[in-house]
């Protein structure tokens, strides 16, 4: 792909070479010149540019490229660059960085965004997903927030422990995509058996989000440990 990243801080620097490994073709857009380092990323595209700026935007031939990355430091700058690059460039996919987290809901369609990324939400998101067996864990927002990834970890002794992946009832407008077990991406079969400590990955509506995590809670919900034995009938334990 062809793919324009507005900013380039270390943020974008380190995406475009994240990119430019997988065999993409990367244009850098940098306001201040005295950021401007070709050698840090030298199989880029570097081009001197407002990427609030539509005559500059035109200059650097923006509505050549497939993807737009608004990754400045700046909120109202790649709220700015993202509009222009979907309306007046008409580019298929525009993907925002959101620095503050109060900012988050500008971050939509009205602003020609597909997809924000806000980093404290995401790395929120991770440490939750990493402490939080049992419990349902919104990872990322897709498609507008038209739909939700979410994890929930299964706890050892889960009941669902080699049931078919078929006897897991999932509501309408979701779908479980993938199982992490140890070091394995496992794509889902219906006769494949759950085991504990799997990482189970749903992608679902965010209508049939609540309703999943309702489903999904006796499954996570480890087993109570039974009553220790005392020796004593009923009776004897009420009176006790």
């Amino acid at each position: 792909m062809k793919v324009a990243i507005a900013g380039a801080g270390a943020v974008g620097r380190s995406i475009a070479r994240e990119l430019l490994r997988s065999g993409h073709s990367v244009m850098l857009l940098e306001r201040q010149l005295d950021h401007i380092d070709r050698d840090s990323v030298p199989n880029a595209i570097w081009v001197h540019a407002d990427a609030c700026e539509l005559q500059l935007l035109e200059d650097a031939g923006l509505q050549d490229y497939e993807v737009v990355i608004a990754a400045t430091g700046d909120d109202k700058a790649n709220l700015v660059h993202s509009l222009l690059a979907k309306t007046e460039f008409g580019v298929r996919r525009v993907v925002a960085r959101v620095n503050d987290p109060r900012n988050e809901w500008l971050f939509d369609e009205a602003w020609g965004v597909d997809v924000a990324v806000s980093t404290p939400r995401l790395l929120a998101s991770l440490v939750e997903e990493a402490v939080s067996v049992g419990d349902l864990v919104r990872l990322m927002t897709l498609r507008q927030g038209q739909a939700n990834l979410v994890e929930l970890t299964l706890p050892p002794d889960t009941t669902l422990a080699g049931k078919p992946v078929r006897s897991l009832r999932l509501p309408r407008d979701s779908a479980l995509v993938t199982i992490l077990r140890g070091g394995r991406v496992i794509v889902p079969q219906p006769d494949d058996p759950f085991e504990g400590d799997d990482e189970l990955l749903f992608v679902a509506s965010a209508e049939a989000e609540e309703e999943l995590r309702s489903v999904l809670a006796p499954i996570g919900a480890a087993t109570e440990p039974a009553a220790p034995e005392t020796g004593l009938t009923p009776s004897q334990d009420a009176e006790y």
